[in-house]
């Protein structure tokens, strides 16, 4: 008998877990609590790694997906200082190794990709507890209860799985995103789209940037990131959006107007997301039946790595299971000490986000960028 595999959450770990475990025949079911694959935005750009998310793609047998799904020219860099002007500008020649995708159509190939009813919508998961002998019963808001042998939380920053495996909560790090989003705009925003340019710009000061990408269809999607308590951002009514916007833009007064439009001229309502992490390295030990991939293992600050991290979770999660049939103990410890030893320590991106709110972040973000550039491996080397 092939072994039950229950996966609370339906991101991009979960999923990418899932579709693995179909390759392998073994089956499993994904529990989510939305109530549909459309119930919300699911972000933006991706950059999907050579070295961690490719990989996933791969075990997921999805690489043809996979590559139509990415858009041309979006690993293109601008760095501007705050008054506009072009600091650094590097084209997308094709050679980075980190092709963009939309994490909406990402999450929707894998979605496409496994049998009718693998994901069950609408279950919200109230409480989780250990029965013995590696077994669990998950229990939802809906009243209804289901008992399995392979528990994986893939439940994201508040996992509801975490508990049975660590004390560890996720804490505040100081700096919130508000997210904005502008739609066409090569033609009803042309200043900001010409500053933002064919893939992403980056413009910060010390403790503050403007983050924004083009997205298919001269969609441009901007991260504000903002060094302020929970206190702050408490204050200010979210429920209004124009006078949100307002108050976000006023942190950067005096920056050139091209660049704070791309705050007071959403197409949609600024939307908080305060950033919390986990401890670097959060381990556990090993508990019968259970166990966790993606941010319920360990979220961290946006380094470019997360969700790269996440789909390899599931995937060598799914590989594990695969290669241990009658052996779950095995898989799962198998597992467990192949994450920890990759997450151990903090990503390359980590130094990107350090430069990025330095005392000069525009010139050592350069720096970062030439270093990268010089470290590449040169033709007929």
């Amino acid at each position: 008998m092939q072994t039950p595999v229950t996966i609370i959450g339906a991101g991009l770990a979960g999923l990418t877990l899932a579709r693995v475990l179909h390759v392998h025949g073994i089956p499993a079911t994904v529990y989510e609590a939305e109530p549909s694959p459309t119930a919300r935005a699911q972000g933006g750009m991706l950059d999907i790694h050579d070295y961690n998310g490719q990989l996933a793609v791969e075990a997921t047998c999805l690489m043809d997906e996979f590559r139509s799904l990415t858009l041309e020219g979006r690993q293109a860099t601008r760095i501007l200082a705050p008054d506009g002007t072009v600091l650094f500008d590097k084209a997308d020649d094709g050679a980075g190794g980190r092709p963009e995708v939309q994490r909406g159509e990402l999450r929707r190939m894998l979605l496409d990709s496994l049998p009718p009813g693998t994901v069950q919508w609408g279950r919200k998961v109230s409480s989780v507890r250990a029965l013995g002998g590696g077994r669990h019963e998950v229990s939802f808001t809906d009243g209804t209860t289901t008992l399995t042998s392979v528990l994986v939380g893939a439940d994201g920053a508040w996992s509801r799985v975490r508990p049975l495996l660590s004390d560890a909560v996720p804490e505040y790090t100081g700096e919130s995103f508000v997210e904005t989003y502008l739609y066409d705009a090569d033609e009803r925003h042309p200043a900001a789209a010409k500053a933002v340019g064919g893939g992403s710009l980056i413009a910060s000061a010390q403790d503050r940037s403007i983050n924004a990408q083009r997205e298919r269809g001269a969609t441009l999607h901007t991260y504000v990131v903002l060094t302020k308590g929970l206190d702050w951002f408490a204050a200010i009514d979210f429920t209004d959006p124009d006078a949100a916007a307002a108050r976000i833009a006023r942190e950067f007064d005096g920056w050139a107007p091209e660049l704070t439009a791309l705050i007071t001229d959403s197409d949609t309502p600024p939307v908080l997301r305060p950033i919390f992490t986990l401890p670097i390295g959060h381990r556990w030990d090993r508990v019968a039946g259970v166990t966790l991939v993606g941010d319920a293992a360990h979220l961290s600050t946006p380094d470019g790595e997360g969700a790269n991290n996440a789909m390899l979770d599931g995937a060598e999660l799914g590989k594990a299971l695969a290669a241990h049939p009658g052996n779950i103990e095995a898989a799962l410890t198998e597992f467990e000490q192949a994450m920890f030893t990759r997450t151990a320590e903090p990503t390359s991106g980590t130094e990107f986000l350090e430069h990025l709110f330095g005392d000069n972040p525009p010139q050592h973000l350069i720096d970062l960028f030439i270093g990268a550039e010089q470290q590449k491996p040169q033709l007929g080397s």
